[in-house]
């Protein structure tokens, strides 16, 4: 049977509970089990993928094209695993499909109530991802913090789990902040008591207690805790701001979590095999070079908005032995006062996916100054589209170039509406979402990074590139170096002759690791480690 792990916060939002969960996923499955996780967000959106980037960070997409919570990101970067769907539950899913439930007549006119109908469909769910997924332990993260008035179903929920699958099946961790009083300069445990009374009188009693600070929580502080929150002293983690996530697993591990779990589920092995992930995670960077990626926008003052790319860019500097600085820019900046200065110190440039018009031409600036100065370029999805626009502006001389998202009136849209999406007016998911077969052109940037000639890409996006335009911008040097197998669909562009200029209709930075970067932010990175910024005197990095 499933063993299930349910992990709460407590007092405050944003204390990186997914991170936490990620890593207790990478401590399981260091040991050799079978691992999946399942986020229940309390908002009443169906999903993620109407909401702003400024409200809910990134959207990321799984292989099955569900729009998910940015959390899922961090699951399947830690745990190296493939999500679906089934991974991600929202109350406004829930309340959805509880109401088609009872206007279909499946509750046979009974009165519809949180308890039972509201927490059976949640149940319903987790045990459908158990069983689908066979695995020896599912991970539930409850959004959120206790005392939300929109999570209380899925608290109760959980608490109903210890009755259905069994006391010695479950296991409940709560995330808690420990604020740091700097005039008496000592951590305060009292919200974290009245974090966890609250919890315990929703009836679920935590066999764990995560205590997040900036610093250290000493045995003092933990076991004033343990006393006060009926938990035992060696329960109680610490875990204090790291200078990288990625060494969170490794820290918990030192900490006694992975042991706790694996005595309550009675694992065969008790014993984690993290050693691969310590090498590549905490190794000394203090001298390996460094290089600034800028990462052009219109969301950059949320950079969560752009997580999944600022992570595989990391990837990729851990494989190239690099440090990766990125420096975000405003593309909307861009369009009020120019290019100027600031791409001099920039030896590499990211323009990541979007919608609207807004900063459009600010990123049009960006892919026209990196083609004409030997810039490397990257444009994710949208990134591809607007470099399709500037080359064909600057380099064919159709100077009103366009897509017809930006412009429903160009004479020349490059970029226009993929087949079947005219007639739509719903926003939520009516897209091209998840994972696509690619197949690469010999003899290309493209083809030579992946080194096979058919790739799967997660994709998220309703316009295309035009074909009517191929032709032309092929004999002008802008490649069509990936398409669909059939060849009817242009996923990869970029420029003959130029070190990187390369744009993906698909969003690579779903499918990079820490173990395994992306193949394309893998050679991005290479050819930017070797170019030199105009600042640069001499420029001494291997090729």
């Amino acid at each position: 049977m499933t063993n299930f792990i349910f992990v709460t916060g407590g007092v405050v939002s944003s204390l990186g509970k997914g991170i936490a969960v990620a890593s207790i996923g990478k401590m399981i499955k260091s040991r050799g089990l079978k691992v999946s996780v399942i986020k229940l967000d309390p908002y009443l959106n169906v999903d993620p993928g109407t909401m702003s980037p400024y409200q809910h960070g990134e959207v990321f997409v799984t292989v099955d094209g569900s729009e998910t919570d940015l959390d899922l990101g961090h699951y399947e970067r830690f745990i190296d695993i493939e999500l679906t769907s089934m991974s991600n539950v929202t109350s406004g899913q829930i309340y959805s499909e509880v109401i088609s439930n009872e206007r279909d007549g499946k509750y046979l006119g009974g009165t519809i109530q949180i308890v039972p109908h509201v927490t059976d469909a949640i149940r319903s769910h987790i045990i459908g991802l158990a069983d689908k997924s066979e695995a020896d332990v599912v991970i539930v993260e409850v959004g959120g913090t206790v005392g939300d008035i929109e999570g209380q179903p899925f608290i109760e929920t959980i608490r109903q789990m210890r009755r259905f699958v069994g006391q010695d099946k479950t296991f409940y961790i709560h995330l808690t902040l420990l604020p740091h009083l700097a005039s008496t300069d000592e951590l305060k445990t009292k919200p974290t008591q009245h974090s966890v009374q609250a919890l315990r009188g929703m009836g679920i009693q935590p066999d764990a207690i995560l205590c997040r600070a900036d610093s250290y929580v000493e045995e003092n502080v933990r076991d004033k805790i343990a006393l006060y929150c009926d938990v035992l002293p060696e329960a109680i983690i610490s875990l204090p701001t790291l200078d990288n996530v990625y060494k969170v697993p490794i820290h918990l591990e030192h900490e006694g979590l992975g042991n706790l779990i694996a005595e309550k589920f009675s694992f065969t092995s008790k014993r984690a095999d993290l050693e691969k992930w310590e090498e590549i995670t905490t190794c000394d960077t203090s001298n390996w070079p460094e290089i600034t990626v800028g990462i052009v926008g219109k969301y950059v003052e949320l950079h969560d908005s752009y997580i999944s790319v600022t992570e595989a860019l990391k990837h990729a500097g851990m494989f190239q032995k690099v440090r990766v600085n990125l420096k975000w820019i405003s593309s909307e900046l861009i369009e009020q006062n120019g290019i100027r200065d600031l791409f001099n110190d920039t030896n590499g440039l990211v323009v990541p996916g979007g919608f609207d018009s807004r900063g459009i031409e600010g990123m049009i600036e960006t892919a026209k100054y990196a083609r004409e100065n030997e810039i490397p370029y990257f444009g994710l999805c949208l990134g591809m589209q607007i470099m399709v626009i500037e080359y064909t502006r600057n380099k064919l001389g159709l100077r009103n170039a366009n897509s017809l998202e930006m412009s429903e009136s160009t004479e020349d849209p490059v970029i226009s509406l993929m087949d079947g999406q005219e007639a739509l007016h719903s926003t939520g998911g009516t897209m091209r979402l998840g994972s696509y077969a690619c197949k690469l052109k010999l003899g290309t940037l493209t083809r030579k990074a992946y080194g096979v000639d058919i790739v799967n890409e997660r994709h998220r996006h309703r316009y295309e590139f035009n074909n009517a335009y191929r032709e032309k911008l092929e004999k002008s040097g802008l490649i069509a170096s990936g398409t669909s197998p059939d060849d009817s669909l242009v996923e990869v562009m970029e420029v003959h002759g130029h070190p990187f200029m390369l744009g993906s209709q698909f969003h690579p930075e779903f499918g990079s690791r820490p173990e395994r970067p992306h193949p394309l932010f893998r050679e991005f990175i290479r050819v930017a480690k070797n170019t030199p910024t105009e600042g640069d005197q001499q420029y001494l990095f291997d090729q």
